[in-house]
This record gives C-alpha cells, sequence and structure tokens, in this order.
C-alpha cells in the first residue's frame, strides 16, 4: 500500500498546529509541525516532507521570506496560511511560489480539500525535491566511496559492492545524515523520499544485510551503530565530492 502523504505545518499557534495536525491524521495524512522557520528546516532536514502549510505571520522570517527561500532550492508544494482580508499578502505569497492559500479562520475540511487536490497536481508534474533527491557527488567514508547518482558502492579496496533496493536506499540515507541518531521511522521516511522501491519495514533485517556487507566484523559494527531507545547511528565522517 502507498505510503500516505506527509504533510508538514508551520504555525506558531500551537492550539492551530493541534487542530490541523490532529484533523489531518484523523483522514490518514501523516504530519510534522514547527512552530518557526529553524525548526521547519529541521524538520525538511529529519523527514522526507510532500507539502507544507505556512502561516503568513511567523516569529523571525515571516512566510513570506521562508516560501521565497524554499522555492530556490525546492518544489516542495506551499499552501500559505493568510489572515481574512489579506489580499495583497495572498497575491505576494502566490508570486513567491506558493501553489494556494487559505485565509484564516479556515473550515479544516477546506483545507483538507485543498491540500488534496495540490498533492494531485504535484503527481502531476514531478517536483525536484532538492533535499531528498540523491545528488550526483560522491560520498566517501572511512575508503569507502557512495555514488548516489549511479548507486554504486566501492569499498577501500576498489571492489564494487552489490547493493539491493533496501540496502541502497538505507546507506543514502546514512550518510546523507552522519553522526545522528535516526529512529527507525525516520529512517523509512528517508528512504522513500526518495522515491525508493518498496523498501522493506524491518529496518533492523536491513541494517544487518547492510553491516554484512560494509563491517569488518558485522557483529561488533563500527559504523552503524545501535542506539537504544533511539535508533541507529551512522558514526564515521562523511565528505561530499562532486
Amino acid at each position: 500500500m502507498a505510503e500516505q502523504p506527509h504533510i508538514l505545518i508551520v504555525d506558531d499557534d500551537r492550539d492551530i498546529r493541534d487542530l490541523v495536525a490532529r484533523y489531518l491524521s484523523q483522514h490518514g495524512l501523516r504530519v510534522r509541525s514547527a512552530a518557526d522557520g529553524r525548526e521547519m528546516y529541521r524538520a525538511l532536514e529529519d523527514w522526507s516532507i510532500d507539502l507544507i502549510i505556512l502561516d503568513l505571520m511567523l516569529p523571525g522570517d515571516d512566510g513570506l521570506t521562508l516560501c521565497r527561500t524554499l522555492r530556490a532550492t525546492s518544489k516542495i508544494p506551499i499552501i500559505m496560511l493568510t489572515a481574512m482580508g489579506e489580499e495583497t499578502d495572498r497575491i505576494v505569497g502566490l508570486e513567491m511560489g506558493a501553489d494556494d492559500y487559505v485565509a484564516k479562520p479556515f473550515n479544516p475540511r477546506e483545507l483538507l480539500a485543498r491540500i488534496k487536490a495540490v498533492l494531485r497536481r504535484a503527481e502531476d508534474t514531478p517536483a525536484d525535491r532538492s533535499q531528498n533527491t540523491p545528488g550526483p557527488e560522491l560520498h566517501v567514508f572511512d575508503g569507502w566511496q557512495f555514488n548516489l547518482n549511479n548507486r554504486e558502492l566501492t569499498s577501500p579496496q576498489d571492489v564494487l559492492v552489490s547493493l539491493s533496493a533496501g540496502e541502497y536506499e538505507l546507506l543514502a540515507a546514512f550518510v546523507t545524515h552522519p553522526q545522528r541518531v535516526l529512529t527507525r521511522d525516520q529512517l523509512l521516511d528517508l528512504a522513500r523520499g526518495r522515491q525508493a522501491q518498496p523498501f522493506d519495514r524491518a529496518i533492523d533485517v536491513q541494517v544487518s544485510r547492510l553491516r554484512r556487507k560494509i563491517e569488518t566484523d558485522p557483529a561488533s559494527p563500527k559504523f552503524i551503530k545501535t542506539v537504544r531507545s533511539g535508533g541507529y547511528m551512522f558514526t564515521p565522517a562523511v565528505e561530499k565530492k562532486s
């Protein structure tokens, strides 16, 4: 079954965040939330997001600024939340690259309908989601070379190592988020964000298989560490090369 769309709500009003998150979750969508731009960027780094609901009035960088910045680097669909009657702000938001807008106060049913409509349009025009799409550069760690563009992993002995689709997606998530604890949910989400083939939900099994291919001693791994009550951490420093 296809994974449900992942929605990020960016609004400094906690009541609105909770209301929208609860309603969208009840209708089968996966939801993350952020109170400002800083939290938004962190969520985009940690998760694969399919659509952003972005409030216009935010502390720090406002919604228009964030929308403009996002559009310079990503094509993730954006729905702006604006104050009722602020027609100029809505026009500017659309000019900045927002895909749609909803005026406050709004009916959650209308927001859900607009989300579905924007996602349908996005499917018709495939997006280049830069933060989730592997680039052409090599990722080098401890003598290993991993080319995300041609999906090749080369050992320090210059031997090409075969990877299954699931192993490739898992290693791609690790090398692009090194030295950070990633939960099993994050690993699943980051892998799907690359439009992976069906990804084995048994993350622990995939990790075990990957360890057998890159670890000197899979029983005592030095690259992929298990974090108790957390998930996994890819420990080596990773250098990106063009």
